[in-house]
C-alpha cells in the first residue's frame, strides 16, 4: 500500500481509539483524507490516460490498416490507367505509322522517277 494511505489508516485508529479529538489531530485527519482523494483520483485520471493512449494506438493501427488497403486500391487504379494510356499510344502510334506508310507508298513512285532522271541526266 502507498505510504500516505498507510498513514490515514494510522491516523484514524488513533483517533478513534482517543477521545482527544484535538483541532489540530481532526485538521490533520482531514488532510489525509483529502490525500487520499487526490492520490485516488490520480490514479484513475492515470488509468483514463493509459486507456486513452490504448484506444489511440489502436486507431492508428486500423488507419494505417485500412491507408494501406486504400493505397494497394489507388495504385492499381493508377496502374491501369497507366496501361489504358500505354495502350492508347501504342493505338495512335499504329495509326500514324500506317498513314506514313501510305504516304511513302503514294510518293515512292515518284521518288524513283526523280532518283531517275538524276542519274540519267549525268
Amino acid at each position: 500500500m502507498d505510504d500516505k494511505v498507510v498513514e490515514e489508516i494510522r491516523m484514524h485508529q488513533e483517533t478513534v481509539a482517543s477521545d482527544n479529538n484535538t483541532p489540530l489531530h481532526l485538521i490533520h485527519e482531514k488532510e489525509l483524507e483529502i490525500s487520499g482523494k487526490v492520490l485516488a483520483a490520480k490514479r484513475q485520471a492515470d488509468e483514463i490516460v493509459t486507456e486513452a493512449r490504448k484506444k489511440a494506438a489502436e486507431l492508428v493501427s486500423k488507419a494505417e490498416a485500412e491507408g494501406g488497403v486504400g493505397a494497394a486500391d489507388k495504385e492499381a487504379a493508377i496502374k491501369s490507367e497507366a496501361e489504358r494510356e500505354a495502350e492508347r499510344l501504342r493505338s495512335d502510334a499504329r495509326v500514324e505509322a500506317d498513314r506514313l506508310q501510305v504516304q511513302v507508298d503514294a510518293r515512292r513512285d515518284e521518288a524513283v522517277r526523280l532518283v531517275l532522271d538524276v542519274v540519267t541526266a549525268v
